[in-house]
């Protein structure tokens, strides 16, 4: 590895939580869109931010990915314990009541669930989703009431790939990296870009590149800069332009059909992490304990939220011009999110003891008996 950067400053690294948090929170607002829970048109812009929400979720993975393995030097297997336990820790208690949701309303309702075969065929289903390879090459698939889970076909093997590029060296690092590509498929190679850019910014930082006037200016154009990236609508440009230039008509772009806008806001992303990391906001350390309580569950909060949404309009009469059914609402995934999150992000220690034993070396024993 390369000399390691420095460590993440505390209020960076609260505004990392803080931004974490607010990015888990838009993409629920753009699911209570696209599940109907408000009026169409309703709360301007923060309906439609869910794409850059997740967007930014990957610039933030590449960056504290290369800052906490620069830092902490973790070995092959260290690593490996690691993102295992983070991501299963909650994707698989998040699979299962999602699976189980499914179940019930189809049971008990009249409702159908979203992509409902995957019920007859758990024995298929459960592993694909479990090993995150529902983004593969043409493939376009995610659980019932799992909207969120496409990011983690994506997520999920760029943590491998970043693992296989640190702890492999010479041609068998090459070759296991091709392999990897190739099997990850077209619409994976198109977002990588924004995952490693991420990592690039930290593993590019030794120093502070500006004062603190001129990265809090800076920081304040990349809100403006986002602002007018959502109120201009550039995405829609970019998007019919990225559909244009496709020239493989039988490999559809999918989940990555945006990636011109994901790279152009990239930069964006890129500009506002690099001026909030030099910017001081030293007024974060008096909220310290709120932001990483609430940083705390946010990955529960990302993949359990639609899996909450889905079972009350299938149970509930919701009426989306009600606030006090909205906030009804917005209360049953905070409190569902509180309780599963004793059982994942928060038990994250036993998932990674779990995974210790799991890739722990085996001792091979000995042909020769003792004198």
């Amino acid at each position: 590895m390369q000399a390691a950067p420095p460590a993440l400053g505390q209020p960076f690294s609260l505004y990392l939580d803080l931004t974490r948090f607010a990015a888990a929170v838009m993409v629920v607002f753009a699911h209570f869109g696209y599940f109907g829970v408000i009026p169409e048109g309703a709360w301007g812009a923060l309906p439609g931010m869910g794409r850059e929400a997740v967007m930014v979720f990957f610039v933030l993975s590449g960056y504290v990915i290369a800052s906490s393995t620069a830092q902490r030097r973790p070995s092959a297997r260290e690593y490996a314990v690691a993102r295992l336990s983070r991501v299963y820790s909650v994707a698989l208690p998040c699979l299962l009541l999602a699976l189980a949701a499914a179940l019930a309303v189809r049971a008990f309702t009249d409702a159908v669930p979203p992509n409902a075969y995957v019920l007859d065929k758990l024995y298929v289903y459960v592993p694909l989703h479990l090993l995150f390879l529902g983004e593969h090459w043409t493939l376009a698939e995610v659980p019932p009431y799992m909207v969120p889970y496409w990011s983690l076909g994506y997520e999920a093997w760029y943590y491998l790939l970043f693992g296989l590029a640190c702890y492999l060296r010479g041609r068998r690092r090459v070759l296991m990296l091709a392999l990897a590509l190739a099997f990850m498929g077209y619409k994976l190679w198109l977002l990588l870009p924004v995952w490693l850019a991420g990592a690039w910014l930290c593993r590019s930082y030794r120093a502070p590149w500006l004062g603190q006037r001129a990265a809090r200016i800076g920081w304040l154009a990349s809100m403006l800069l986002f602002g007018a990236w959502v109120g201009l609508h550039l995405e829609e440009n970019l998007r019919a332009l990225a559909h244009a230039w496709w020239p493989f008509r039988s490999l559809p772009l999918g989940s990555a059909d945006r990636f011109l806008g994901d790279w152009l806001l990239c930069l964006i992303v890129l500009l506002n992490f690099a001026c909030a990391r030099d910017a001081g906001f030293t007024g974060l350390l008096r909220i310290a304990p709120l932001l990483r309580s609430l940083a705390s569950t946010t990955f529960t909060l990302y993949l359990s939220h639609a899996v909450v949404i889905g079972l009350w309009m299938a149970f509930y009469p919701h009426d989306r011009h009600s606030m006090t059914d909205i906030l009804a609402l917005g209360g049953a995934i905070a409190v569902t999110t509180v309780l599963l999150g004793a059982v994942t992000e928060q038990r994250r220690p036993a998932w990674r003891a779990f995974f210790a034993r799991l890739l722990a070396p085996r001792t091979v024993a000995s042909d020769q008996t003792p004198a």
